[in-house]
């Protein structure tokens, strides 16, 4: 009897000191064009991103669980190439982690661009470096044991779910799996996920045209699909181009909808392709102790390109203070973005919270 008692009492207590808002950050694609390649590659033949992310680190890292989309396979060296077949070196992932991410997207358009091999090796990289990665599997048993993806992130039970349109019509040549986008498939691993006691389901999907700032509708018949089955956050990606979001009350509950959180860093050269957005989504529970969305956010970034004292990329926020060519180019993206999320987002508002002061941003160290 004293032990049920003592097991109740700290049952009890648990749930009284558990933290009752839990903050989550998506991002975008991140890319690995032959230009980061190049810029990235040390006189000694190694790969060195120290600062691709440092001005964005605080904002990441003030999240409690943050996750982005891998949009290239980790091949293996010597030789890694961009596009149209990327492959990146395994340091690219190690300063993601590095920036904070916990979380790595792997099903899309380009997780077989090494083929079958290239999908078990990043899976296998990623594995070695403990970051949790969903979307692609060494095989059938590995995604049955693996899906759904149930994080504790401080006591909020959330699932995480990945799928993609296609591979770039490249096929599976042995028993790997990739998450095809599958309405069954993504119905079943809903009800899986509650079933295992999921509070809150996130699936995040590769989907939509290339470059489009809104989506098409293939996506708004799908997203209501998704929300059928009883999703409570869809995370979308893949146009390189940000799209509008949507937090919406429906039913019991609020809900979000990304359609595209645009590129998170890349080589791309397009004024639309030359950043992206950052969501802050947060949860808190209601007067019943049950998990609820309750607010998001974005927050605009910005790639800037090698220059003068540092010839590596660069991803910064997009109010970081920038002359020349960066600055210009900035305030295109920035001005296309703020356009279609004034017009078109739904109850998400840019974060104008201090995650980001321009004054905690660290210099860049060079390495050269």
């Amino acid at each position: 009897m004293l032990s049920l008692s003592l097991t109740v009492l700290i049952s009890l207590a648990s749930l009284l000191l558990a933290p009752d808002t839990v903050q989550i950050a998506f991002v975008g694609d991140a890319m690995q064009h032959e230009s980061q390649l190049k810029a990235a590659k040390q006189h000694d033949g190694s790969y060195d991103y120290t600062n691709c992310f440092s001005a964005i680190k605080p904002y990441v890292e003030s999240a409690d669980y943050a996750v982005v989309n891998l949009e290239t396979p980790l091949g293996g060296g010597p030789r890694y190439s961009g596009y149209p077949t990327f492959s990146a070196p395994d340091s690219y992932a190690e300063a993601l982690i590095g920036a904070g991410f916990d979380l790595f997207l792997t099903a899309n358009n380009h997780t077989l661009d090494r083929r079958d091999r290239g999908l078990i090796r990043t899976i296998n990289a990623l594995d070695s470096l403990g970051v949790e990665h969903i979307g692609t599997y060494r095989n059938a048993d590995h995604r049955r044991k693996a899906t759904p993806l149930i994080s504790n992130i401080k006591g909020f039970k959330v699932a995480f779910l990945n799928y993609t349109y296609g591979t770039n019509g490249i096929t599976i040549q042995g028993d790997v799996v990739v998450n095809h986008i599958d309405i069954n498939d993504i119905e079943a691993d809903i009800a899986s996920a509650r079933r295992n006691g999921a509070e809150i389901v996130t699936v995040c999907i590769h989907w939509g045209d290339e470059y489009k700032l809104l989506p098409n509708a293939t996506q708004k018949s799908l997203a209501k699909r998704i929300f059928e089955a009883d999703a409570d956050m869809i995370i979308g990606s893949h146009p390189h181009v940000i799209q509008p979001m949507e937090l919406t009350r429906d039913a019991d509950r609020n809900r979000l909808l990304v359609y595209s959180l645009g590129n998170f860093i890349s080589g791309m050269r397009t004024t639309d392709t030359r950043g992206g957005a950052m969501v802050n989504v947060k949860l808190t529970r209601d007067d019943n102790g049950k998990a609820i969305i309750t607010d998001a956010s974005y927050r605009l970034v910005f790639t800037r390109s090698p220059q003068s004292g540092n010839r590596n990329y660069r991803l910064v926020p997009a109010e970081s203070d920038l002359d020349g060519v960066a600055k210009t180019q900035r305030d295109a993206f920035v001005r296309n973005a703020e356009n279609i999320f004034k017009k078109h987002n739904i109850n998400v508002n840019r974060d104008s919270s201090n995650h980001m002061k321009l004054s905690t941003i660290p210099p860049i160290k060079s390495k050269l």
